[in-house]
């Protein structure tokens, strides 16, 4: 009777470790997501990432707008020189300092460069376009992650509950199976084997129950918040069972990131051929500015002069040849759009069989959750029944643990069932950047 006594003590104790978690507050999905969009690191950096393509779409970084400086360039020398004049007079001059001071405001712009600085501004805008899906790629990135996490810790307390309910079977059967030896009426191995069976089940609950503890720490470090932070989860997984694989697919070909990129890609390649051309037309540009000029020489003929005005000027170029270098990059540029294009088909193809692989995935899923749903309630029943044919000594130990058996493998494989289906409608709706939290 002690050993039963200390059986059914450790099982209480740690089916009471477990109900405490229901104290804590309890932590929504939407609450989780919440916490990530605000705190995770990735999404910081996408946004800053973002931020700096948006910062770069400006007329001025494409080259259009002219580039104003103020320069200023001032020279010293000390000079000791020995002048002989037309007349053979000569004239000595030592340490004659001469000085020079210019300044002014000059201006360059290019008004012609083959049109390279519209290509430029597109460029520019396409780069804002792939920064920006980078943000969303990363964020639903980031939410997929919090999503599946959370409803594998569901998963997870529910395989909890399960355990716990065979372990009470257990402390009933060894508590019967005590009784039942103090009257005579079963051997010490039964008792024994009961205890054995309790231990077991208290084992795997232990197991479980830290399984469930770490799963919470990674949560946490999701949210980016104290990871010992204690919480508790909802209560069921609910799949959404609308989802069509053409509807899917479709979707994928509008809105996926890695399709949406590819198809920026190409448009860079385009744009990378249009500046390459843009070098067989003439160079032009516009040169001016207003300088002013103070100079001192005690040697020469104008021993001070000062000078201020407006210079202006155009140069251009054209290239007529450069050892056939334009042909080798215009056609290097359209052997890379055509390598976007392929890479482009191939990450469409490859999305196209990935949304196909996780669809069957989602479907079965949501089968055997309906199967696994009567199988579970069946199997409670039968080890309810058969715990009552056990204590009027119809059936063997052996029997009521099968019966246990069975009813924890029905309730495992619902939870995976239902975690399953989750998981695919999670991945599909990843794929398609459309994760919505209700």
């Amino acid at each position: 009777m002690k050993r039963v006594y200390i059986i059914l003590c450790l099982g209480l104790l740690w089916f009471g470790s477990f109900a405490q978690t229901q104290t804590v507050p309890q932590l929504t999905l939407r609450q989780a997501v919440e916490l990530a969009l605000q705190n995770n690191f990735n999404i910081k950096l996408s946004q800053n990432n973002a931020a700096i393509q948006k910062n770069n779409v400006t007329i001025g970084n494409a080259g259009m707008l002219p580039v104003v400086s103020g320069d200023i360039t001032t020279s010293n020398s000390i000079l000791t020189t020995k002048q002989t004049r037309a007349d053979g007079t000569v004239n000595n001059i030592n340490n004659a300092r001469n000085t020079g001071l210019t300044y002014g405001v000059n201006l360059d712009w290019t008004l012609f460069d083959g049109l390279a600085m519209f290509a430029n501004y597109d460029e520019l805008k396409e780069l804002n376009k792939l920064g920006e899906l980078g943000l969303r790629d990363t964020i639903q990135s980031v939410v997929a992650g919090v999503v599946t996490t959370y409803y594998n810790l569901i998963s997870q307390k529910d395989q909890i509950e399960a355990l716990n309910g065979v372990l009470a079977t257990s402390r009933i059967q060894a508590k019967i199976a005590s009784d039942k030896f103090s009257v005579g009426a079963v051997s010490r191995l039964e008792v024994n084997t009961a205890l054995v069976n309790a231990n077991l089940d208290t084992a795997n609950l232990i197991n479980q129950i830290q399984q469930y503890k770490a799963t919470k720490i990674q949560l946490n470090q999701l949210l980016r918040r104290e990871i010992q932070a204690d919480f508790d989860v909802s209560d069921t997984i609910i799949v959404d069972e609308s989802l069509k694989l053409g509807d899917v697919i479709t979707k994928a070909q509008n809105f996926n990131p890695s399709i949406l990129a590819g198809q920026i890609n190409k448009r860079l390649a385009e744009i990378n051929l249009r500046q390459v051309q843009a070098t067989r037309y003439p160079q032009i540009a516009l040169t001016s500015g207003y300088t002013i000029s103070d100079s001192k020489n005690p040697a020469g003929f104008a021993r001070v002069q000062n000078s201020r005005g407006f210079n202006y000027g155009l140069t251009a170029s054209i290239n007529i040849f450069d050892g056939f270098n334009q042909w080798r990059r215009e056609r290097n540029a359209k052997l890379q759009i055509e390598n976007a294009e392929l890479r482009n088909k191939q990450t469409q193809q490859d999305i196209e069989a990935t949304i196909t692989n996780f669809y069957v995935s989602y479907t079965s899923g949501l089968d055997l959750i309906k199967l696994g749903q009567v199988n579970k309630e069946l199997a409670k029943k039968n080890l309810d029944l058969s715990l009552e044919r056990y204590r009027l000594g119809n059936i063997t130990p052996l029997e009521i643990r099968e019966a246990q058996r069975t009813f924890l493998d029905a309730q495992s494989r619902f939870t995976q069932a239902q975690y399953q289906s989750k998981l695919a409608e999670v991945t599909l709706k990843q794929i398609t950047n459309s994760i919505d939290i209700k």
